[in-house]
C-alpha cells in the first residue's frame, strides 16, 4: 500500500475500469451515482477506459450508454475500441499454435470452452443448452446465454480462424476439475493465462494483456503511467494495477488482487469505483 497522502497528489488523467465485479455491481448493473461520477470525472478532463474481458459484442447498452466512456478494451487486452462507434483501432491475436494446442487440450481435459473472434463470443451449441436448462453455478446464467452464440463445433470454428482468435476461456465445471487441468493450460506456449473468475482459464496471446493495451492507448494520447488509475477485482487486473500510479482493488477482489493494490474501496455494491473516482480524481 502507497501512502494516500502521495495518492492524493497524484494528477488523474485517464481512469481504466474493470466490469463485472468492479464497475458493475452483483446483478450486472452500474448505479446512477458511480455513471454520474463517471460523467462528472469526463467532463474535467480525465479519459475514462473500459478495460474488460469480454468481447465488444458483450458490453451491455447501459456501458455505452455512459456518455463520459471513450474507449474499451476488450478480450482482456486484444482489441482497444472506441466504446461508442465499436471501431477497432488496436489489435493483438493469439499464435495459430497456441490456438491448436488449446484445441488438443479442450479434448484432454473434457472443459468447454468459449472462443472470441471479432468482437464476438461462440460456444458449443451443447454447452449453451446445457447452461439454458441447468444454469450456471459460478456466474449469471442469463449473462452467457444473452452474451455467447451457440455453433454447432466451436472448435471447428476456431481453427478455421485461427490468425484472428482474440482470446479463448477454458470453463470449468469444477474447481477440481480447475485445478487438475490448470498447469496444462498454463505450460501451452506463446500464450498468456489468466482468471477472471473462479472457474475459468483465460488463454490470450504472449503480450495481450490489460496492461500492454493500456500502454498503446496512453502512448496515443500522451498520458504518463504516474496519471493513470485503475480499478480491478480479479486476477486479470493484476497487471494493470501494477502499471497504475493508483491501482485500485474493490472490497469484494479476490485471487490475491489487494496485494498488488494501492488503495482498497468500497465493493462493486456499494460504489467502490465511484468513491474511488470521487477521492482521487475529483478531488472530495
Amino acid at each position: 500500500m502507497k501512502n494516500e497522502e502521495d495518492l492524493l497528489k497524484k494528477n488523474i488523467r485517464m481512469v481504466a475500469l474493470d466490469l463485472d465485479g468492479t464497475t458493475f455491481d452483483s446483478a450486472g448493473g452500474i448505479s446512477e451515482r458511480t455513471v454520474k461520477t463517471l460523467e462528472e470525472a469526463a467532463a474535467a478532463g480525465a479519459h475514462i477506459v473500459v478495460s474488460t474481458g469480454r468481447s465488444y459484442a458483450s458490453l451491455p447498452q447501459h456501458i455505452k450508454d455512459v456518455s463520459g466512456i471513450e474507449y474499451a478494451i476488450t478480450s482482456n487486452g486484444a482489441h482497444v475500441n472506441r466504446l461508442h462507434s465499436g471501431e477497432q483501432i488496436y489489435s493483438d491475436f493469439l499464435d495459430p499454435h497456441a490456438v491448436e494446442k488449446v484445441a488438443e487440450l479442450k479434448i484432454e481435459t473434457g472443459a468447454d470452452i468459449e472462443v472470441f473472434i471479432n468482437g464476438k463470443a461462440y460456444v458449443d451449441a451443447a454447452y449453451y443448452d446445457d447452461v439454458k436448462e441447468n444454469g450456471c453455478e459460478f456466474r449469471n446464467a442469463d449473462y452467457v446465454l444473452w452474451s455467447r452464440k451457440p455453433v454447432p463445433d466451436v472448435s471447428a470454428l476456431m481453427l478455421e480462424h485461427k490468425d484472428e482468435i482474440e482470446n479463448v476461456n477454458f470453463v470449468f465445471r469444477t474447481l477440481e476439475l480447475l485445478e487438475e487441468a490448470k498447469p496444462k493450460v498454463c505450460a501451452i506456449e506463446n500464450a498468456n493465462v489468466t482468471s477472471s473468475f473462479l472457474s475459468n482459464l483465460e488463454v490470450g496471446g504472449p503480450n495481450t494483456s490489460k496492461r500492454t493495451a493500456l500502454l498503446w492507448l496512453m502512448d496515443q494520447l500522451a498520458i504518463c503511467t504516474d496519471e493513470l488509475m485503475c480499478c480491478g477485482d480479479a486476477p486479470n487486473d493484476m497487471a494493470m494495477l501494477e502499471l497504475a500510479g493508483i491501482g485500485v482493488a474493490v472490497a469484494n477482489a479476490w485471487g490475491g488482487l489487494k496485494d498488488h493494490a494501492d488503495y482498497i474501496t468500497a465493493s462493486n455494491d456499494d460504489d467502490g469505483v465511484a468513491l474511488a473516482i470521487e477521492k482521487f480524481v475529483l478531488k472530495r
